[in-house]
């Protein structure tokens, strides 16, 4: 029988990075096909308990279960696009009144920086114009790239829905696929990972919509009290742009500024948006993502936040919204390998006792 081999601390530790490095420049060279294989595992995961009543339950055979699991999926996200793009055909029956507004608000900035900054008029609509033109050619140069990221957009849902599909019928294959790689006596420890990856993604998606529905739901009314006109399509806007970190919220609040100027061009009714956006985010902060989000994927806030950063310095939105159940999914895996259980530990959001190191007693010698 062959013993293992046993390296220093410093070996280890080369591996370890040596083997982040390769994983990292992987991920970044072939993230247009990473990111929609990982985006669809994702979404195979969350429809898994429908696949399986379809297909255990009513006994569909494997491919008709899984297409009718994806006619659900679509269905729920088209009726979504179809309310939101009827909602904003209804808005743009108000462009002229926006339009009015607009001009009325930016009169009012001008007027603003005027008093405060000593900065005429005409001086600032000089600087407006330069701006404006130099904006409007790189509109133009831009064009071309603006498209072609529309059709990739366009070719990745494509993609990822059939991914998805593959990924539901050939379940088992990929599962004896690991089985294969792994002694016999590993096989328990295989299947744990494999059931707490599930639930862990099952959770973290189902936590980010009821995320969402709050969100949009606190947003509605917060927008309702102060009189905004579309309160419920911005409520939604909010809720699904929220999904994406940090700067999600940001684009939220910017639509929803130009939406109300379909009301009035009021300094205060925007001055009310802001209030409400920065309470819904405070409430969203502080009591939804750590009794929702993080009681389910059990990662602290340090290392989430690193990795909603280098998933989007990677792989942009995408790699943002990945971030964290790939960051589970290495928890799990770290948490059930003995050797690499520190480093679960060190993703975990348990918070210890005081440490107290332990002297090492020294034998001395009479």
């Amino acid at each position: 029988m062959t013993r293992p081999i046993t390296l220093p601390f410093y070996a280890k530790l080369a591996f370890i990075l040596v083997t982040l490095i390769c994983f990292a420049f992987i991920f970044c060279t072939g993230k247009n096909i990473i990111t929609p294989v990982l985006l669809a595992f994702l979404f195979a995961v969350l429809l898994l308990p429908i696949f399986s009543f379809f297909n255990e339950k009513l006994k569909l055979p494997r491919h008709l279960a899984a297409i009718v699991c994806l006619i659900i999926f679509l269905s729920f996200i088209v009726g979504i696009l179809i309310f939101i793009s009827y909602q904003v055909t209804y808005m743009a029956n108000d462009f002229e009144t926006i339009k009015k507004n607009a001009n009325a608000f930016i009169i009012e900035i001008h007027k603003f920086i005027r008093e405060n900054f000593q900065v005429s008029i005409g001086d600032q609509k000089k600087y407006l114009d330069s701006v404006t033109q130099d904006s409007v050619k790189t509109g133009q140069a831009k064009l071309g790239s603006f498209i072609i990221s529309v059709s990739d957009v366009l070719f990745d849902s494509m993609i990822i829905v059939v991914y998805t599909f593959l990924f539901l019928i050939y379940k088992e294959h990929f599962k004896l696929f690991l089985a294969k790689l792994i002694k016999r006596e590993n096989h328990s420890v295989l299947m744990d990972i494999l059931s707490q990856i599930k639930v862990s993604i099952n959770n973290y998606i189902v936590s980010l919509i009821i995320e969402m529905i709050v969100v949009s739901v606190l947003t509605s009314l917060g927008l309702w009290i102060i009189g905004i006109k579309y309160f419920i399509l911005l409520g939604l806007i909010t809720g699904i742009l929220n999904l994406i970190p940090y700067i999600g919220i940001t684009i939220a609040g910017i639509i929803t500024i130009l939406a109300s100027l379909t009301g009035s061009g009021e300094t205060s009714v925007i001055l009310g948006i802001l209030i409400v956006n920065i309470i819904v985010q405070f409430i969203d902060n502080n009591l939804l993502v750590p009794l929702i989000i993080n009681s389910k994927v059990e990662i602290n806030a340090f290392v989430s936040i690193m990795g909603i950063i280098v998933g989007g310095a990677a792989a942009g939105i995408s790699g943002m919204f990945l971030a964290i159940p790939l960051l589970a999914i290495l928890k799990i895996i770290f948490d059930r390998i003995e050797s690499l259980a520190p480093w679960g530990y060190l993703m975990g959001n348990h918070v210890p006792r005081k440490f107290t190191w332990r002297k090492r007693k020294v034998a001395t010698e009479n």
